[in-house]
């Protein structure tokens, strides 16, 4: 397979045509023809095809396919399309994967801040190459297996059959089954089959004498085949912890992998990621870090709302759900959209309104990305007086920071405004940031 050396670089919900030229790197037919051979005719949820374009979903992260890496980049509006603003909403992007709790690394060398990636897969390789590198420095962890092996010297218990079979004229010899102590089993056979994965698909230099290296210290390991099911049966203990990091990384890397989609050059990786899902976790880590002043903060906590007949119960899952004091209860639905006109869906209002009641909440909100730090209250009307009432729905717009832990503090300082009405919105937040 040759290396990739075409990345095109857009963000997510941007239509691209062919021809099209993208900071420098033309969206051409075998880009198209190659995207249009993976979407196939089931499609996929990552972008939609058109008569001579593509345009992107609201997934962001890399599709790596025949000689071109597609990085999607997310985005709050329609106006910076940038080299700068890529940038940066990269480095966003990836602080909030790191948040979330996407990488987890062992090497203080290996940080985030660091690595300055050129992409979302450099950062996945670099980072799955340190993690390697580190277990290689602590020594590679060995297990005893069971193996069956023609040997000069009888250890374990011989094959009857085997043996006459096979040794009947070499006498001195011993087909026998025995137990092997060393570093062949499954995790290291996984690990390997990674490494040789990202020889293939690796177009970044900086990294290559690197890669060359763990190549070459890593231990040859016999091929394993890739399922869903091959996961199941690796388990952790005090001696293989350390190998959990890596081993995710791996898993991500080598399930999104898909050769046998396209033959040849055209094979297919696709990190990518739900923003709606990102930011909705994003949201609760961050309010999760200051816990301690609610009672309880829970996720997507699942209710029982509609039985039919001799069928299962269909259930409702608002997002983030905090008990703030005795009673009390707050329902938050994260968007991760531009609302028009500071106003929200008449789809997500009634959505809102179902929470407001099924949960007997105090009151609920939206909470929307946004260009400032902004509350729109609102309320409900009364069904029976037509009236405005007492429920309360507003939204709530936080506007992206580059500094996470500002940008965290931020969160909570608007939601915990918005629950409490008696802070500060705009307080300075340095000696409350950890």
């Amino acid at each position: 397979m040759k290396i990739s050396k075409k990345r095109i670089t857009v963000f997510e919900h941007q239509l691209i045509k062919l021809n099209q030229n993208i900071d420098g790197v033309v969206f051409d037919t075998s880009a198209f023809e190659a995207l249009k051979e993976f979407y196939g005719s089931k499609g996929v949820p990552y972008y939609s095809l058109l008569n001579s374009g593509v345009k992107f979903n609201e997934y962001v992260g890399i599709i790596y396919v025949s000689n071109y890496t597609f990085e999607i980049l997310p985005k709050t509006d329609n106006y910076d399309t940038s080299i700068e603003s890529k940038i940066q909403w990269r480095s966003l992007l990836i602080n909030m994967l790191s948040c979330v709790g996407v990488f987890d690394i062992h090497a203080p060398s290996s940080t985030i801040l660091k690595l300055k990636p050129n992409s979302i897969l450099d950062l996945y390789i670099k980072l799955f190459l340190n993690e390697v590198e580190y277990l290689l420095h602590g020594g590679l962890t060995k297990m005893y297996r069971k193996k069956v092996s023609n040997l000069s010297t009888l250890k374990g218990s011989i094959q009857f059959g085997k043996q006459v079979q096979i040794n009947l004229v070499h006498q001195e010899r011993f087909y026998v089954k025995h137990t092997s102590y060393d570093q062949e089993h499954l995790i290291h056979k996984i690990l390997y089959k990674a490494l040789k994965l990202i020889k293939q698909i690796n177009s970044n230099s900086a990294i290559q004498d690197q890669l060359g290296r763990l190549n070459l210290n890593f231990p040859d390991m016999p091929e394993v085949k890739i399922t869903s099911t091959l996961w199941k049966n690796i388990q952790y203990n005090r001696k293989t912890l350390r190998y959990k990091n890596s081993m995710e990384i791996a898993r991500l890397l080598l399930m999104k992998f898909h050769p046998d989609l396209i033959a040849g050059e055209k094979s297919v990786l696709a990190l990518m990621f739900d923003m709606n899902t990102l930011w909705e976790k994003f949201v609760f880590v961050s309010l999760n870090k200051y816990s301690k002043l609610f009672l309880s903060i829970k996720s997507q906590s699942s209710c029982d709302f509609w039985k039919p007949k001799n069928r299962r119960s269909i259930g409702i899952k608002p997002d983030i759900l905090i008990n703030y004091s005795d009673a009390s209860f707050v329902v938050l639905d994260t968007k991760w959209k531009t609302a028009s006109n500071k106003t929200a869906s008449v789809g997500d209002l009634r959505q809102m309104y179902v929470y407001l009641d099924y949960f007997k909440a105090n009151k609920v909100a939206l909470v929307y990305p946004g260009k400032m730090n902004t509350i729109v209250s609102g309320h409900f009307f009364d069904p029976k007086s037509q009236n405005i009432g007492s429920k309360e729905c507003s939204l709530i717009y936080i506007s992206p920071e580059e500094n996470m832990s500002l940008w965290q503090w931020q969160i909570f300082i608007s939601i915990n405004s918005f629950i409490n009405g008696n802070l500060e919105r705009n307080a300075n937040p340095t000696n409350q940031l950890s």
